[in-house]
């Protein structure tokens, strides 16, 4: 399987509920450092397995709906635990919706499946993996 990876981040806004958050359920700040795997099984007719820079804008894109946003207020995100998991699916779900799409163009028709996953910081990370 061959695959490309593009990175990105964003900052947001979040409080959680419940007792396992302890001071996190009071409103705090968190900056993600986003990874993105793309895989085929075969390159396409020009060796790629995508146009990293199509990737990389697509994902510019779809961070951007979340880059300095208060999640609390999203109407989207209404009565959920915006935790890294849950966004790391999230992002996956927008940015799977950029290629349906055609953002990345007609050699992203080989993609068979994709990985994101989000950098809390330097020592934990969550990811959401699924085929495209």
């Amino acid at each position: 399987m061959y695959s490309v990876c593009v990175r990105d981040h964003f900052m947001i806004a979040h409080s959680f509920r419940g007792e396992a958050f302890g001071p996190a359920q009071r409103v705090h700040g968190a900056t993600y450092v986003v990874d993105v795997e793309l895989r085929r099984p075969a390159l396409d007719a020009d060796g790629l397995v995508v146009d990293i820079g199509r990737a990389a804008q697509a994902l510019r894109a779809a961070l951007a709906e979340l880059d300095y946003r208060n999640l609390d207020e999203s109407p989207a995100f209404a009565g959920q635990n915006t935790t890294t998991e849950f966004l790391a699916r999230a992002v996956f779900d927008r940015l799977a919706e950029r290629i349906r799409a055609g953002e990345l163009g007609a050699g992203a028709s080989g993609l068979a499946s994709m990985r994101v996953t989000l950098h809390e910081s330097h020592v934990a990370w969550a990811a959401y993996d699924a085929p495209l």
